[in-house]
């Protein structure tokens, strides 16, 4: 190694990821990890690292700059035949993509064949990969989240070759180290950097949404639609405001659609781009969740950097009841009593606000969470050399 000394580039393999890096609206895909990407290459850029990412083809230039990250395109989504395309476009568009990319560092988030497609990349190139877990499901024994054998076997195979893995939450860490025998870092979920806005106090006082409640969300099985419609027909006097779309149509979703539209006091508005949502959040008094499974949600942090509390049916690490964040349900009887107590006392708005902005600003912006992400990088790096200072 030479004695020139430089940070390694990272490249984010995330193929959904081109709408909340570009904005653009008729790419409609955005969810958790893709925000929480984001929100790390933009932290990574701050501190002088070179941050690419490989995405979908969306019709955009090849290696266009997206507010100093460069994004390569691997393949479009519904390119080449049916039993092929797994092996082309879409195998070998991603290491193709990821060559183009020439990063020190390869991330990938989210249990999937990618993990594997990705690792064995790095491998063959003496390149670092890191993966980092989305959800509880991808630290399960059984892997619930994946629907096929190959889909698991190339997971572990990404996760037998990665040289880092990072977990969201404790409980996530233990799961791993338990069922994979994985040694994974905690690397906490970030929000943005706090911003001046009205605090707490004032947007309580002057908050004409009392009884406003926000469901946030892909409208799927694991995340329980269901359960926010048989809460709003007990609930007459609330608003309920759903934002979020499904990734495939099916009958479970339509009828769910359908249900809705039947329910006068709950509004339905699709999916929706990142850069919109603030407006959904500060017109709402509480964030409701009814997952079944999470990791650690982003809506969780949208919601209590505006010092919005949280009811929930589930609870990271036992954040929200331990820090008093929100109020924590099991059951559809439980989230009425949860949310008919908050909407209806205004004092307890106020204390679950205050604790939920102070608990943001302390634990997860993006220079409270990444430094030890940093850490990790520079760990499976060599204290930070790239191959450019080999």
């Amino acid at each position: 190694m030479g004695s020139s000394r430089q940070k390694p580039s990272v490249c984010f393999v995330a193929m959904n990821a081109y709408s909340v890096l570009s904005g653009r609206k008729d790419v409609n895909h955005t969810g958790g990890a893709e925000v929480q990407q984001l929100q790390m290459a933009s932290w990574l850029v701050r501190q002088g690292y070179s941050v690419s990412f490989v995405t979908l083809d969306h019709g955009q230039p090849d290696g266009v700059d997206l507010g100093g990250i460069r994004v390569f395109k691997a393949y479009a989504k519904d390119a080449g035949i049916r039993g092929l395309r797994f092996i082309y476009p879409r195998w070998s568009g991603l290491w193709g993509a990821m060559a183009c990319a020439n990063a020190d560092v390869y991330y990938q988030r989210t249990a999937e064949c990618q993990t594997g497609q990705a690792a064995l990349w790095c491998r063959l190139h003496r390149r670092r990969f890191i993966f980092a877990a989305a959800s509880d499901a991808d630290c399960s024994a059984s892997l619930y989240g994946l629907t096929c054998r190959r889909e698991k076997t190339m997971y572990r195979l990404g996760l037998r070759l990665a040289d880092g893995v990072t977990a969201q939450t404790v409980t996530q860490q233990r799961m791993l180290r338990k069922n994979m025998g994985i040694s994974a870092c905690v690397v906490r979920n970030c929000g943005s950097n706090p911003t001046v806005s009205s605090p707490p106090e004032a947007r309580a006082a002057t908050d004409a949404n009392a009884n406003h409640v926000l469901w946030v969300g892909r409208i799927s099985n694991a995340k329980r639609l269901e359960w926010l419609l048989d809460v709003a027909q007990r609930c007459p006097d609330m608003m309920f405001d759903v934002v979020g779309a499904a990734n495939t149509q099916c009958d479970y979703v339509s009828s769910l659609i359908a249900r809705a539209a039947t329910i006068s006091n709950v509004r339905m508005y699709g999916g929706v781009p990142y850069s919109d949502m603030p407006e959904y959040y500060r017109r709402c008094s509480v964030l409701c969740c009814t997952s079944a499974y999470e990791g650690f949600p982003n809506t969780f942090l949208e919601a209590w950097s505006l010092g919005i509390p949280v009811v929930s049916t589930f609870d990271p690490d036992g954040v929200i009841a331990g820090n008093g964040l929100g109020w924590v349900a099991q059951n559809v009887d439980e989230l009425v009593t949860c949310l008919n107590r908050v909407c209806q006392s205004p004092k307890l708005q106020m204390e679950a606000s205050k604790a939920a902005r102070q608990y943001y600003v302390a634990y997860h912006t993006p220079d409270a969470c990444l430094p030890e992400f940093e850490r990790l990088l520079l760990d499976i790096t060599g204290d930070g050399v790239g191959r450019q200072g080999q």
